[in-house]
């Protein structure tokens, strides 16, 4: 398997950790780029030329970080992302890491590229109103997962978005406002495949 990724997309950093998690770094090759250049293998492989893209055994290119977590997850049994026993709070948090993620990466884009008009929109401010809903809902169901043995794709997604907001959006995440949530990542990213994947 070949995944195409770089070093700051949150996206990407999230497949990579699953697929460190799962174990399945001796059979998947990474390929880094910059989607951005209009990469010509990233857009080989996939028109959107969007990272990560994960191009399978058989040649079949998978895109969605979510998609591509959920199919390495099912490469092996173990360890199991997505338990049957917590599957409902699993997805939960995985949708609730994947909107945080959208909301800040949507909101680095947009300052890079538009306006100062554009940034102070209605949208813009939008995502900020739901950028700071959705860390208020993690720090209060936070004693609902923090003692949790086994690592879940709900917690990556999480636990990358958190780095992700605080890599790029410092001003948008105080920790003092968050103890519980806090102190959970600061525990979490302390995992190999979390401090092998740091972004840069």
């Amino acid at each position: 398997m070949r995944l195409f990724l770089n070093k700051t997309s949150p996206y990407a950093r999230m497949a990579r950790i699953v697929m460190l998690e799962k174990g399945l770094v001796d059979q998947v090759e990474l390929c880094w780029c910059d989607p951005w250049s209009d990469d010509e293998q990233l857009l080989r492989e996939n028109p959107a030329g969007r990272i990560p893209t994960l191009v399978t055994d058989n040649g079949t290119a998978l895109s969605e970080s979510i998609l591509i977590a959920m199919f390495l997850n099912d490469q092996q049994l173990n360890p199991a992302l997505i338990p049957d026993s917590t599957k409902e709070q699993v997805l939960y948090l995985a949708g609730l890491g994947q909107g945080l993620m959208d909301a800040s990466f949507t909101t680095v884009i947009s300052r890079k590229y538009l306006n100062e008009e554009a940034n102070n929109s209605i949208l813009s401010q939008r995502r900020g109103r739901a950028i700071h809903r959705i860390l208020d809902r993690l720090e209060s169901c936070i004693d609902g997962y923090a003692e949790a043995e086994q690592i879940t794709l709900g917690d990556i997604s999480v636990a990358v978005a958190l780095e992700y907001l605080i890599f790029r959006l410092p001003e948008l995440y105080l920790g003092n406002k968050y103890p519980g949530l806090e102190a959970w990542r600061s525990g979490i990213t302390q995992r190999a495949s979390f401090l092998h994947t740091v972004f840069a």
